[in-house]
Parts: C-alpha cells; structure tokens; sequence
C-alpha cells in the first residue's frame, strides 16, 4: 500500500517526492476531480494526501471520501504557504464528527 498526493503546486509535489510519495499537479474543478477520481481507481492506494487548495475546490468530493469508511484514507495538508486553517481546527473537527468537547 502507498500514499498519492494531489496538488495544486509542482513545489509540494517534489517535496513528497523526495519522501517517496508519489502525485500530480491538479489546477481548477474538473483537473482536480479528475485526478482524485483517478486515484480512486489505484488499487494500491491507502492515503490519498491533498493540499488544502485543491481540497478547497472539491469541497463536496471531500466530504464524500471521508465520510465513507472504506481505503483510502483521505488527508489534508497545509502547501508552501502555509495552513488557512484556524489555530484550533482540530477541537472542532472532534466536536463536529464525534459531539465530544475537548478542553
């Protein structure tokens, strides 16, 4: 089993390259869509990281893949620029996908 990376920027694509994570480059909807769906059809596929842009443009897909309880594993990771998420994402994905308050 293997990771595959989808990115919308070729830096972060060498980066995990150079991990020995393989990926694409994907730019807009379809591009993006396309390239996920692809991925999904890789048998040896376990983590399926995506940057936080292209993720923000298959924001519906997203929802899909992690929901479902079945491989592969879907990530979000922050790209060159750094994360657009807020200081305590984490507390509120715990609450939202379980109801549980962290402190």
């Amino acid at each position: 089993m293997r990771a595959f990376l989808i990115s919308d920027n070729h830096d972060t694509q060498v980066g995990l390259r150079l991990a020995g994570i393989e990926g694409v480059v994907a730019h807009g909807l379809e591009e993006t869509a396309a390239a996920v769906n692809e991925a999904l059809g890789m048998d040896d596929v376990a983590i399926l990281v995506v940057t936080e842009k292209a993720a923000a443009l298959i924001p519906d897909l997203m929802r899909t893949l992690r929901e479902r309880n079945e491989l592969p594993i879907v990530v979000e990771i922050p790209d060159r620029h750094g994360t657009g998420r807020d200081a305590d994402f984490l507390t509120k994905y715990v609450k939202e996908a379980i109801g549980v308050k962290m402190e």
